[in-house]
């Protein structure tokens, strides 16, 4: 009888286990609804995820509308390094390079530089882009110290970035037997004003355009600041609608495994209040930026939204990770999506 009761009971810790497994395991996971993409990236040693991630989205956007569109990020990083390494060396180092960013900043980006394809100017097969921040806020310092006029100094500064990541493609982009600027280009993949970026807290008012505290919102954006459900049923929508929604938020979860392309969250049903306490409490951080581009369930019936990385195919579910329903609602900074 005695030895009945304990296979009894390690059959059921046995059970328990397998389904404890199945929820928080892709392949127990039923795919409802999966937007195109373009193929997934990988970002390197670098702090660019808002690129890759609001990149992604814009070209979803236009997929989903028939359009086919692959932008360039190291397009993007390459204005940016070039940017900042003029102030760098006007402030004879002390502003140094910052490739950190947020959604919006994207945005301001590709109105200020313009865009490439994707196929004008890859990513580099190997860089660090740590590395070749160092080095451009090296020769800012020197060029500073001994006098360079500024036009040698961007002269220097345009031959680096051209060895380290690539010669600049033609001065046009042609697409669909069209001839662009790089700025008309951007204008016509992401209008002026096409992308709404919203929030959930409450130490602002809801139902107002509020400036977010983040360490990296460099450029003073404002956020739609909703009630969760409102920003939770928002996500749900537009990509049941067929528009994907920019994400950015916390990564830092030991639950939140993006190599293994799953995250998810012990604690359930939350509040506006739980959120409210891990944001004030440094739980929640801006850690990562990915864009999300479906919905699955598990047996249970649980939510989890697909997210597209940008750590490369090799990393999570073939480049993809599934954050659970109660992950977002919880470790959500900012979402973006198109007004359209």
């Amino acid at each position: 009888m005695k030895q009945t009761v304990i296979l009894l009971l390690l059959s059921i810790l046995l059970l328990s286990s397998c389904e404890q497994k199945s929820t928080t395991s892709h392949d127990a996971l039923k795919t409802i609804v999966r937007l195109k993409t373009t193929p997934v990236k990988n970002q390197g040693n670098s702090e660019t995820c808002w690129i890759y991630a609001m990149l992604a989205t814009i070209e979803t956007e236009h997929l989903m509308r028939g359009d086919s569109v692959n932008l360039s990020p190291a397009y993007i990083v390459r204005m940016l390094i070039n940017d900042q390494a003029t102030n760098c060396y006007l402030s004879a180092g002390e502003k140094p390079v910052n490739m950190r960013g947020m959604g919006p900043m994207l945005i301001h980006t590709l109105q200020k530089y313009g865009a490439e394809p994707y196929d004008s100017y890859q990513d580099p097969d190997i860089i660090n882009y740590n590395i070749l921040k160092r080095k451009v806020e090296k020769l800012a310092m020197i060029s500073a110290r001994q006098g360079i006029g500024i036009a040698q100094f961007q002269d220097k500064i345009n031959q680096m970035l051209d060895n380290e990541i690539g010669y600049m493609p033609a001065q046009f982009v042609f697409m669909l037997g069209a001839q662009y600027t790089p700025k008309e280009f951007a204008h016509s993949v992401c209008a002026p004003g096409e992308y709404l970026f919203m929030t959930s807290f409450t130490h602002h008012p809801f139902y107002q355009n509020i400036e977010l505290e983040m360490p990296d919102n460099f450029t003073h954006d404002t956020y739609y600041n909703v009630p969760l459900d409102k920003m939770m049923k928002t996500i749900e929508n537009k990509i049941c609608q067929g528009h994907p929604v920019f994400w950015e938020g916390d990564t830092s979860e030991s639950s939140c495994r993006l190599q293994a392309g799953i995250a998810t969250l012990e604690e359930k049903n939350i509040t506006q209040k739980k959120r409210q306490q891990a944001f004030e409490r440094l739980r929640t951080t801006d850690d990562h930026a990915m864009e999300l581009i479906g919905i699955a369930i598990n047996k249970k019936g649980e939510k989890y939204f697909i997210a597209k990385n940008s750590y490369g195919p090799k990393q999570g579910v073939q480049g993809y990770v599934y954050l659970s329903y109660d992950y977002i609602a919880m470790k959500t900074i900012a979402i973006g999506f198109s007004k359209r």
